[in-house]
């Protein structure tokens, strides 16, 4: 993950239910948190869809989380920069996807 992940004051990371965290060392620090924490996960990433502008990308990306017996799915957008390194990441938003109960047809 810090291989994927631009070292800099400008790089930003929002997890879902968690303000937004600025700067390598909190979006580092919250990253091993997730992944060194009690439970397990599992990442399944379904719907990708990659988009390039010049020295811009961005990615977005559902991410079935699976740990601790249950599931959830959180919508992400991740910010890619290119520059004399190559592909970095500068920001990850992920929101959570809340299932909506459909109105049932008829009386």
């Amino acid at each position: 993950m810090s291989d994927l992940w631009e070292h800099s004051d400008r790089v930003s990371c929002v997890h879902p239910g968690w303000g937004a965290l600025r700067g390598w060392g909190a979006v580092a620090a919250s990253w091993a948190a997730l992944f060194q924490g009690p439970e397990s996960l599992q990442f399944i990433l379904t719907d990708e869809r990659a988009e390039v502008v010049g020295d811009v990308a961005w990615v977005t990306v559902d991410e079935n989380i699976l740990g601790g017996g249950s599931g959830s799915t959180v919508a992400a957008v991740n910010l890619f920069v290119r520059g004399d390194d190559g592909w970095r990441l500068v920001m990850h938003h992920g929101s959570p996807v809340v299932a909506i109960e459909q109105p049932r047809a008829g009386p």
